[in-house]
Parts: C-alpha cells; sequence; structure tokens
C-alpha cells in the first residue's frame, strides 16, 4: 500500500525539473521544481527530526496557503509524524484551543500571522513542546523557534547522518496516519478524522479516473490548504502528474489575500481552478456587476448571449445537435464579444474548475458552462479522503456529482439500511481504500459511520440510468412534516437564495410542524435599493413592509402561479418566514470553514424565532419581529 512518502519520492524522480510550487514573495511568482521541494523537505524534516519529532507524533499545522504548508506537511510525514491541519479562520479560545488539545499535539508550525493565536492559548496547552514560527520575528517567546533554525539543525543532522530522513520515512505502510483533519460540524461537534497514507494515495489514483491533464498545467489555490479536497485535488493530484501548484500571495488581512487574487490570476494563468458554491457565486457577481455597469444594452446582450449558449448546451453531455447547428456562428460572434474577456479575467487559459463543497446550482453550472469554462462539479466528504465521484470533459452532466472514481463501490441505501434500485433517493454508502481509518478518540462515531467496511455518509442521493450520482442533501438533516413525510432541504434553500437578489441565504424548518417556516438572511443593501426605486424611505414603517412583503413574494415564486411553480412539491416551501438581524458566518459560529450553515447552531440560536412562527403572530410577514430585523 503506497505512502504519500513513496508517491511524492516516485514524482520527484519522474518529473526532477518540473515546477512544482509557485509562490510571490517579492514582485514575482517564482518556481520550486521537484527536486529543489524534495532538498527543501529534508532539510525542514530532519531538523524536526532533531528536534524530537518522531513516529506518530501530532504535529499541527497553522498557516495561509503557501509553499511552506506543502513542504511542511511533507516534511512532517517524512518523520513518521501526523500533521494536524488546521484553518485560519479557527477561533483560538474554543475551536483552535479543542483541537490542539483533542489531538494532543506536541508541536505547532504556525505562520507569522497567526501566531498571536497560539500565544493566546499556549498556557492551556501542557503537551506543547515546541512551536516552529515560518516567518522571521523580532522576538521569540518560550517554547517557539523560527523556521530557519530548524532548517540549519536539519542541514547539521543531514552533514551527519545524511540517511536519516529517508530511513525514518522508509518504515511507513499505508496504514499508518498522515492526517488527523476535523471535520466542519454541520451536525454536531467536529470530529477528527483519520487519513492514512494509503487513504491519499489510493484517492489521487481514484481521482485520475475522472481527471487528467499534462505535466504544463497550472492551479492556483484559492481553497484553504488544511482541507482534503485542495490536498488531493489541489496538489497531490497535480504532484502525480507532474503539474504545479500556486498559492495566492498572503496579505495581513484575509481581505488583503482575496484582494491579491485577481492580480495572481493573471500572473499565473491557471489552467485549472478549484471552487466552492461561495466562491463560485462571488465570482458570478463580480463578472454580471462588471457587465451592467457597461450600461443596460450590452447587459441585455449578455443574457441574450447567455440564454442562447443554455439552449444550446443543455445538460453538457447532450449539447448541440444538428437541429442546434444554425446557434454556432453566432455563439462563436458572442464568444469574441463576452465570454473571452471573462475568461481573461481568469487569466486566459483556465480550461476549467473542479468543483466540490456544498451543492452547487445547476443555473451556476450552466453560467460557468456558457462562458467556456465549465464549472465541473464533485462530491466527496472528509470522510472519504475526499472525492467520491466527479464529472469531466468526458463525461459530464450538469445537475450531477459525475460518476463515480474507481477503483470504489457505492450503493444507495433506505433508512433501514436496505439497498435500493436505480432512481430511487437514500443514503449514499461508499466502500473503497480511500475510507477513513476512523474518527480520532472515538470509536462509538467509528461504528455509526463505517458498518462492515461500509462508509455510510450520512448524505442523500440516486444514481440515474446513465451512472451518474446526483447528491441532493444531508441525510441526516432531513425535514419531517407533520404526516411523517421526509424531504430535504438544501436544494430548495439554494434554488431560493441564488434567484432572489433579496436573499442571501435561508434555512428551512420542519420537525413535524403542521408546516415548513424559514429562517431568512435578506440582502438589504439590494432591499435598499428597491425601497428608493419604489420612492419611499428605508426607516419608514411604509418601506419595511413593503421590503417584508418583497421578500414574501420571492418565497411565493415557487407556488401555484408563480414564475418557478411545479420546481418543489408546495409542502415543502416555507409557509412563514423569520427574518434575521444578521447573516451565517464563521464569526458567529452560524456557518463553518467550508461555508456551509451549521443547523443545529442556527436552531439553537434562533429557538424562540422559529417557536414564534406557528403562531398566528409570527405567520404574518409583517410581524414585530421581522420588522425590527429590518434596522
Amino acid at each position: 500500500m503506497k505512502t504519500i512518502i513513496q508517491l511524492f519520492h516516485e514524482c520527484v524522480e519522474k518529473y526532477a525539473p518540473n515546477p512544482f510550487l509557485w509562490e510571490k514573495k517579492t514582485n514575482r511568482f517564482e518556481a520550486l521544481s521537484y527536486s529543489q521541494t524534495k532538498e527543501q523537505v529534508y532539510r525542514i524534516a530532519a531538523g524536526l527530526l532533531q528536534l524530537g519529532v518522531g513516529y506518530k507524533d501530532r504535529v499541527a499545522l497553522l498557516s495561509e496557503g503557501r509553499n511552506d504548508w506543502i513542504v511542511g506537511e511533507l516534511a512532517i510525514l517524512h518523520t513518521g509524524a501526523v500533521n494536524v491541519p488546521l484553518s485560519i479562520k479557527l477561533e483560538e479560545r474554543s475551536e483552535l484551543l479543542f483541537r490542539l488539545q483533542h489531538s494532543e499535539s506536541k508541536y505547532v508550525v504556525v505562520s507569522g500571522i497567526q501566531l498571536p493565536k497560539i500565544r493566546a492559548i499556549v498556557d492551556e496547552l501542557p503537551l506543547l513542546e515546541k512551536i516552529i514560527v515560518l516567518d522571521e520575528r523580532d522576538e521569540y517567546r518560550e517554547k517557539e523557534i523560527p523556521l530557519s533554525e530548524v532548517c540549519r539543525m536539519g542541514d547539521q543532522k543531514l552533514s551527519a547522518e545524511p540517511e536519516c530522513v529517508q530511513v525514518a520515512g522508509s518504515q511507513l505502510v499505508g496504514a499508518d496516519f498522515a492526517n488527523i483533519s476535523y471535520t466542519s460540524g454541520t451536525i454536531a461537534s467536529p470530529k477528527g478524522v483519520i487519513l492514512t497514507h494509503r487513504n491519499y494515495t489510493a484517492n489521487v489514483e481514484q481521482a485520475m479516473s475522472t481527471m487528467q491533464f499534462p505535466p504544463h498545467y497550472k492551479n492556483l489555490l484559492i481553497l484553504p490548504l488544511d482541507h482534503c479536497f485542495a490536498h488531493v485535488a489541489g496538489f497531490y493530484c497535480f504532484m502525480a502528474y507532474g503539474a504545479s501548484v500556486a498559492t495566492v500571495k498572503a496579505g495581513r488581512t484575509p481581505i488583503e489575500t482575496l484582494k491579491n487574487i485577481p492580480g495572481n490570476l493573471q500572473e499565473i494563468k491557471p489552467n485549472i481552478l478549484l471552487s466552492v458554491p461561495s466562491l463560485a457565486k462571488n465570482f458570478r457577481k463580480n463578472i454580471e456587476a462588471g457587465i451592467q455597469a457597461k450600461g443596460p444594452l450590452t447587459w441585455k446582450l449578455f443574457n441574450h448571449a447567455l440564454n442562447l449558449a443554455y439552449s444550446y448546451n443543455k445538460e453538457g453531455h447532450n449539447k448541440g445537435g444538428f437541429a442546434q447547428f444554425w446557434k454556432r456562428p453566432l455563439l462563436a460572434l458572442y464568444d469574441k464579444i463576452f465570454f473571452s474577456k471573462v475568461r481573461a479575467f481568469f487569466g486566459g487559459e483556465l480550461d476549467f474548475f473542479i468543483g466540490g463543497g456544498a451543492y452547487l446550482d445547476t443555473n451556476i453550472q450552466r453560467f460557468y458552462y456558457a462562458l467556456g469554462i465549465p464549472m465541473f462539479q464533485g462530491y466527496g466528504l472528509s470522510e472519504a479522503t475526499p472525492v467520491v465521484s466527479a464529472n469531466g470533459w468526458k463525461n459530464h452532466k450538469l445537475g450531477s456529482s459525475g460518476f463515480l472514481v474507481q477503483p470504489m463501490d457505492l450503493k444507495i441505501c433506505d433508512t433501514d439500511g436496505k439497498e435500493l434500485p436505480i432512481g430511487e433517493k437514500g443514503e449514499i454508502v461508499i466502500r473503497g481504500e480511500n475510507v477513513m481509518g476512523g474518527y480520532w478518540k472515538n470509536p462509538k462515531a467509528t461504528a455509526e459511520a463505517i458498518r462492515d467496511n461500509w462508509l455510510h455518509t450520512g448524505d442523500m442521493g440516486h444514481v440515474d440510468e446513465d451512472s451518474f450520482l446526483y447528491v441532493t442533501g444531508r441525510f441526516k438533516s432531513l425535514l419531517i412534516s407533520s404526516g411523517g413525510e421526509k424531504y430535504s432541504p438544501e436544494g430548495i434553500e439554494e434554488e431560493i437564495a441564488t434567484r432572489s437578489p433579496y436573499i442571501d441565504c435561508l434555512m428551512l424548518y420542519n420537525n413535524q410542524n403542521p408546516y415548513t417556516s424559514a429562517l431568512v438572511v435578506p440582502n438589504k443593501e439590494a432591499l435598499k435599493a428597491y425601497i428608493r426605486e419604489q420612492h419611499l424611505e428605508w426607516d419608514s414603517p411604509e418601506g419595511k413592509r413593503k421590503a417584508l412583503s418583497l421578500l414574501q413574494d420571492e418565497v411565493k415564486q415557487y407556488r401555484k402561479g408563480g414564475l418557478y411553480a411545479g420546481k418543489f412539491p408546495e409542502q415543502w416551501l416555507p409557509t412563514a418566514l423569520a427574518v434575521l438581524p444578521e447573516g451565517f458566518s464563521e464569526q458567529n459560529g452560524l456557518m463553518n470553514s467550508t461555508m456551509k450553515i451549521v443547523r443545529s447552531r442556527i436552531t439553537e440560536r434562533y429557538a424562540h424565532r422559529i417557536e414564534h412562527l406557528y403562531t398566528s403572530e409570527g405567520k404574518n410577514i409583517l410581524n414585530e419581529e421581522n420588522l425590527s430585523a429590518l434596522r
């Protein structure tokens, strides 16, 4: 069973002079070849060994995306230790502290920007022996050591013991732990997902069955490196193909880093980008805002171009055809006028996105497909390392999560664990070498998730007659009507929030209640613009009532007589709406690091509002709670 170390060495031998890592430390991106990467890995690994890092030790890694992140993980693994990758978005006093204590990390590798978080909680981490700081500081506190010093120690150790890193790494086998990757906790508290070396190398091999590209391809990693989606699809698959990976130049703040993305896209000119729904939506909003700014005629032509492309492309696999041949010259013209200029925003060489994370609305998939840069949606979860299925150039169907990667087994089961036939919805259950080693220090949860070597994902979906997988929501987050009917809310939530410019997010609720309700996060700026167009004041009672009625009308568009009537069964649509004064975010704990809402926390925080929705007063959209939320 191949380890990550063996995979890395094979790639270095095969692609030694090829650029592997790109980083912008000064005014331009500079490349690090595969052979140069190995040299850096060995220096750091030897230094870690000299510090005392050893087999099965947990070493936490907390940093923005950079070469040192990828090199650091490889160095940690070469010592026989386990990397505990941590999100830079974690709040130190609860989330970060919990993970460091729970994983029993003895070492932390941290960037200069994130160092204050570790310093704030170091006294509560008695097991912590050393803090390795990636960036030079003016002063270092107890237990802190700069990476430069670790490298110096590594040089000395390699000089005295040239084979030390090779010996430490060669003792590992595929079943040894590589990562403890903490889940984001959409349903309950985060769990430490144990991912072995073979989990990773197996999933790379599986992902390569649906994703192929040549060695000259480049990827700009926009997503956080701590998640296994970025690991497998972002840099280990690229490593396997001899391709290269760039990271966004880190700013002093998250906003500053985001502002670096457009410039970095122009400089790197990536061929592939990884995306999640939140990024896809933001990109689309920016693209549409740029087109609208050019005037109403340009906006009208752009939408005509999109609609023409939608009708030609259909679901991707069935695009074109003899009857649509006449559209091709006009689409070529629109491509020259509009679509090629949009692609230039991404560097001009982007072939496609690899989409993951939460459900991506089909309308957004059609949008990017029309632009000539398809967002090929896939499906996965941390417990599967994570890739389970994916669309690709050869086989794709918009709206689906693609074909199952190979080799892997999949079945769809009902609530009793019975396998269901093709087309019927149930829980997605998989089996393969990519299935996690279990949950760290949680045998009960492990036994519940893995039964007879089958991973019960907790996600709901079905397989169509063409073997495409459709993921429709969380099996565990099913809503239950008063009649006992169960249904998944995610598709409805995503559809309404995506289509409505006045609703940023919403969460449906029904726990055997008479009707479904919804907690709504309004887009206040869009609402204010609408109220101004109605010649009303935002702060006036008339303005607020008008805004609330508009929100209700947006939902009514899915009921009989509405623009989107028939899209969903009416009994699943929300009858009562609670408008919230704040959004769902990582900062308030109502959204996790992968931008999925945390239902249990939202339900707990707004329990009084939910209860109010099942009263005659609460059912009225113009109730005092909703009016006061629009401040």
